[in-house]
């Protein structure tokens, strides 16, 4: 499978609170990095979104007393699970992983930065209304087709991988290159939702 000018790699959240040491660790999470600088070499393209949350964010569990990381509760635009303050923004765990290496990355999509609403997805924010912009740069610069790498798998990996789907891009998930949380049997879930929406799945050897 040769990456070709309409494809781009879509490198989701590899940031120190993500990964080992972080205060969102994700299992095994800095495996990802050589995966991905190995695979950069072989896109034209490459596109990097970056979890960018303000302090006391409503997805945290200290924005809600007597809460704990990993409930649940009701917002207004439905479940969220709450998470430790991550990825503050202008904070070192909200900077990428200082070993990637990406120097032709020609975008980073911040997201997260809304007080109020989450965001998981590239494309859109957790009340799957509201669009980051993605979608429509991606069309405009004529890609069809988006390889997907990167933390975690079962949550923002996902969402955008189904979301870039929706938006009626091709998606290919580059297994090795993404490690997952798996909350209560996530990953299973998240697996067999993006094989339902068509969304591909190889392994980055198969990447030429």
């Amino acid at each position: 499978m040769r990456p070709g000018e309409s494809d781009v790699l879509l490198v989701v959240d590899v940031q120190n609170d993500f990964c080992a040491g972080g205060a969102l660790a994700v299992p095994d999470g800095d495996a990802v990095v050589p995966v991905v600088n190995r695979l950069a070499g072989r896109f034209a393209h490459i596109v990097l979104t970056q979890d960018w949350h303000p302090p006391g964010h409503q997805s945290f569990a200290g924005a809600h007393p007597g809460r704990k990381p990993f409930d649940t509760v009701e917002l207004a635009y439905g479940a969220q699970t709450l998470w430790p303050d991550h990825c503050v923004q202008e904070t070192p765990g909200a900077a990428f992983h200082p070993g990637l290496r990406l120097p032709r990355a020609e975008l980073i999509v911040r997201k997260g930065f809304r007080p109020a609403i989450d965001s998981y997805s590239a494309f859109y924010e957790n009340d799957r209304r509201t669009p980051t912009g993605l979608a429509g740069y991606l069309g405009e610069r004529g890609f069809k087709r988006v390889f997907l790498v990167g933390l975690a798998t079962d949550f923002c990996v996902q969402y955008s991988a189904l979301d870039a789907r929706r938006r009626g891009f091709a998606v290919v998930l580059i297994e090795d290159g993404c490690r997952a949380i798996d909350l209560a049997g996530s990953l299973a879930e998240a697996l067999c939702a993006m094989a339902a929406a068509g969304v591909e799945r190889v392994a980055s050897e198969a990447i030429s």
